[in-house]
């Protein structure tokens, strides 16, 4: 099949080269007549004047042209994609794939495979990775260094202004990421249940499924023993921890975002391997295919949230690649501690004085769009591209892609399918595609509802807990606003206007989060309560304190 669409593609190639060959011999005749008219003078003037013409024409046809050839180039691998994921489960999707592999095949990132397949993995690049070996994009990133380089030497030079000496103290980092001891072990508890007690668990289930005189009630028990496990353990347990020991705001991230992480990798992991069990013995086969330690803890490593048994894997690990990609994510960090440094920190000093009121807050917002905007391609850059792309290098995952062009957005739904494809795919595949198979198809819009629900609350949950307050900002922008937009601001809307709508919204949302959970951190700061009650932990303080700061 694939040679076929290869002789295909050889003879268009083929049929392009002999009319290129005809038209580059009428050129080559008429300049013959042009340099040689009847008198045996060269018209030098004629000559340039269909020189240009030529030159323009080439330029009008050269759009029609790349068009072209990238619509048969889409229409290759689509077919490839589709005749490859035809195939019976047993990796022979992920072998044809390979072919693939070291080619400049971006393109294929826009596919997906029929849901009753599943997501397919293919070795592929991240996005980034290839538009920086154009030096046009490449400059970007440059001028984001430099920027860097100003906000350091505008923090040395005011240091030194006001303090008479060079004070380079990073008090904000190093009380962000305070009491990290506590954070290692709870970290260690999380990782260490999750490897042990759902793989534990699901092997026993599965050994003893088709052995049970009573299937139905002995999945039942496992089914809610495996809620315990997500709910009590991995629920309760770190929720317990940030709270009782009081971490600091980035040290409660961590905690949290890796609770998220393994309760959503513990859900895939059995998700996928329950209905292979299930086919098992319905075919009543001897053999039960439960995955292997190595197997499963590889996948609580993998950068994705989607289980397999295996994936297309890279040949070799380069451990410069690595080491860049943690000294990127590390100039981030400083990167966004110099953004609070030198633009949040001014902002909320010039108007600690001022009460509450509109004026103030309309303020805020517009003053607080550059540094969110900042603060948001930052977390976008340092997580879903150095990170991610870090931990695959040294896994040798070879499917980078964590992200698609979502800068380059028309729609809001396009803009969610893309930002995060890595959360996307889980909430595609566990969430939306699940629901419609529980409620049938005709349902589409609950499912989408329901799925805006899951991401909004577990969103405003992160968020509550590592402010340690309640402030639901995100969920309203995300549930209400951001929803409508996704039905609005849909993919039929393709003109660029449409782009420019979309950053307009980004940037202003960015910018009354940041105001509006700025102004709740700090009221909290100088308006403490004696006796706290939980009414006082999920009312704003900024609407009560006198002073904002």
């Amino acid at each position: 099949m694939v040679g076929e669409e290869k002789m295909c593609v050889r003879k268009r190639l083929s049929k392009s080269d002999e009319n290129l060959e005809e038209s580059e011999e009428e050129r080559n005749s008429s300049e013959e007549s042009l340099e040689t008219p009847s008198n045996g003078q060269i018209d030098i003037k004629q000559l340039i004047a269909k020189k240009i013409q030529l030159t323009a024409e080439a330029e009008e046809l050269k759009p029609f042209f790349m068009k072209e050839v990238g619509s048969h180039f889409d229409d290759f691998v689509t077919n490839l994609i589709e005749k490859s994921a035809s195939l019976d489960n047993g990796g022979c999707a992920v072998t044809t794939f390979s072919v693939l592999k070291g080619e400049n095949n971006h393109r294929a990132k826009d596919l997906r495979a029929p849901p009753e397949h599943g997501k397919i993995f293919v070795v592929r690049q991240s996005l980034l990775d290839e538009l920086f070996e154009v030096d046009h994009i490449r400059t970007i990133y440059h001028m984001f260094i430099a920027l860097l380089i100003l906000f350091i030497l505008s923090t040395v030079v005011v240091d030194y202004i006001d303090e008479g000496r060079l004070v380079l103290e990073f008090s904000l980092i190093s009380y962000a990421f305070g009491k990290l001891s506590i954070v290692m072990w709870t970290w260690w508890t999380m990782f260490l249940c999750t490897l042990s007690i759902p793989y534990f668990l699901f092997q026993r289930w599965a050994r003893g499924y088709s052995k049970s005189s009573h299937p139905v009630i002995y999945s039942l028990f496992h089914c809610l023993l495996f809620m315990v496990f997500q709910m009590g353990i991995l629920g309760l347990g770190p929720t317990y921890v940030v709270l009782a020991y009081t971490l600091p705001p980035a040290s409660r991230c961590i905690v949290i975002f890796e609770q998220i992480r393994l309760i959503m990798k513990a859900h895939s992991f059995v998700r996928e391997n329950v209905p292979r069990v299930l086919n098992s013995a319905k075919k009543k086969s001897r053999t039960v295919p439960v995955p292997t330690v190595n197997q499963y803890l590889y996948f609580l490593f993998a950068p994705t949230l989607i289980y397999r048994d295996n994936y297309p894997r890279t040949p070799t690990v380069r451990w410069s690649y690595v080491a860049m990609q943690f000294a990127q994510v590390l100039g981030c960090l400083f990167y966004v501690y110099y953004i609070f440094e030198r633009l949040c920190v001014p902002l909320f000093r010039n108007i600690k004085q001022e009460p509450f009121s509109a004026r103030v807050l309309v303020l805020c917002v517009f003053n607080s769009i550059l540094p969110g905007v900042l603060i948001l391609l930052l977390i976008f850059f340092a997580f879903l591209h150095c990170w991610l792309n870090a931990f695959a290098e040294m896994l040798r995952f070879g499917d980078r892609m964590f992200y698609k062009d979502w800068w380059n957005s028309t729609s809001y739904s396009n803009y969610y399918r893309t930002w995060n494809v890595v959360v996307h795919d889980w909430l595609y595949y566990y969430a939306y595609k699940d629901f419609l198979w529980v409620f049938t198809k005709k349902f589409r819009a609950a499912a989408m509802l329901a799925v805006f629900a899951v991401s909004a609350v577990v969103h405003e949950y992160a968020l509550a807990l590592c402010l340690n307050f309640f402030y639901p900002v995100l969920f309203v922008l995300f549930m209400f606003f951001g929803m409508a937009f996704n039905f609005v601001v849909n993919d039929s809307r393709k003109r660029p206007i449409w782009n420019v709508m979309m950053w307009t919204s980004l940037f202003a949302g960015n910018g009354v989060i940041l105001c509006f959970y700025s102004q709740e951190w700090y009221a909290r700061q100088h308006c403490p309560l004696k006796n706290p009650t939980f009414l006082d932990y999920i009312q704003p303080r900024s609407w009560t304190c006198r002073y904002m700061f």
